[in-house]
């Protein structure tokens, strides 16, 4: 609170804490409800109007919906081992920040104790959890979702708040010999290098793609096998990242038609189910790719994407298509 004493200064240390915890969820509700009904009230027309020009969180999609979809729905096609499922635009509040490392003002907090998604790959974590709570079967999902992110992005175009992410998601028990980290981390690089060549034939140039795997010193062996069950080239690294709290992390590397090479795939394994389900032995693997980044760097000139629309400029290079192309809200 060091940097809002103001809230304290303005409304009183009590009033604050009653607030922030000494009201029910539901109590909290009725307040903010009503506040914000005034606040509505007294808005005009040519008011809202102006909101809408100046917030970054309110602007449309900067790429054509039909291309959006198209890319969609060829990620979904080549994720065909993948259960697809259309997610809710909302979260409980603290689906990130009491789950994974990352801070809640990175999250458009909403009413009714909820949170706008702001990363896919928390949401499918708990539906891995309430199913393996049913049945300890391995889960494998896939969707895409816009989500929107609060932390700041640069005034630059293609930066946007809001943007299109593929997300792959599996949750299961760690088999002997981590036998279940090991297949389900394969299948998810797999299955997102089957989802470029598919798009490649759409009208989209991913150059050569390459594999970079870090892992921590613990998880240095696991990192070997995957790298050999890869038929791609594979760099290795040591990971520093804390957000991937299982140890192993890879990252797809890819060329846009303009010859820069950035990560356009990033996931890894997280200790969350091991949270959610209480249980040790629970394993969950995410995988994130910057969807509308696709459509933005990727096109190659004269092709339509499979959509058989007109193309318009994506603008200038350096176009992000978002905060950041994969999943994690720690990263810049």
């Amino acid at each position: 609170m060091t940097d809002r004493d103001w809230i304290v200064d303005h409304i009183g240390e009590p009033a604050f804490e009653e607030l922030a915890s000494g009201l029910t969820g539901s109590e909290l509700h009725s307040v903010l409800l009503e506040v914000l009904q005034r606040r509505a009230a007294s808005r005009s027309p040519a008011g809202v109007l102006a909101h809408y020009e100046r917030d970054p969180f309110c602007a449309p999609a900067i790429v054509d919906l039909r291309e959006s979809l198209a890319v969609d729905g060829n990620l979904l096609a080549a994720a065909d081992g993948f259960e697809a499922l259309g997610l809710s635009p909302v979260a409980p509040l603290g689906t990130c920040s009491a789950v994974a490392n990352t801070s809640q003002n990175r999250v458009l907090s909403a009413l009714r104790l909820l949170e706008v998604v702001s990363d896919t790959t928390n949401v499918l974590a708990l539906e891995c959890a309430l199913r393996l709570r049913r049945k300890w079967e391995p889960v494998h999902l896939a969707t895409c979702q816009r989500v929107v992110r609060a932390q700041p992005a640069p005034r630059l175009p293609g930066h946007t708040q809001h943007f299109n992410l593929f997300a792959l998601a599996s949750g299961g028990r760690e088999a002997k010999d981590h036998a279940f980290t090991v297949d389900t981390l394969v299948l998810h690089i797999r299955t997102m290098l089957r989802a470029l060549e598919r798009l490649e034939q759409h009208g989209y140039s991913f150059g050569t793609p390459r594999v970079t795997l870090l892992t921590t010193p613990e998880r240095t062996a696991v990192g070997d096998r995957i790298a050999g069950l890869l038929d791609v080239q594979t760099d290795r690294k040591p990971l520093e990242h804390a957000y991937y709290s299982g140890g192993l992390r890879y990252q797809i590397w890819v060329t846009a038609p303009d010859g820069a090479e950035l990560p356009l795939v990033d996931g890894g394994t997280f200790d969350w189910l091991t949270k959610l389900a209480a249980n040790r032995r629970a394993v969950f693997v995410a995988s994130g790719a910057g969807a509308q980044l696709i459509v933005l760097r990727f096109r190659v000139n004269g092709g339509d994407g499979g959509t058989g629309c007109q193309k318009r400029s994506s603008g200038a290079n350096g176009e992000n298509g978002g905060v950041s192309p994969s999943p994690p809200l720690t990263l810049p």
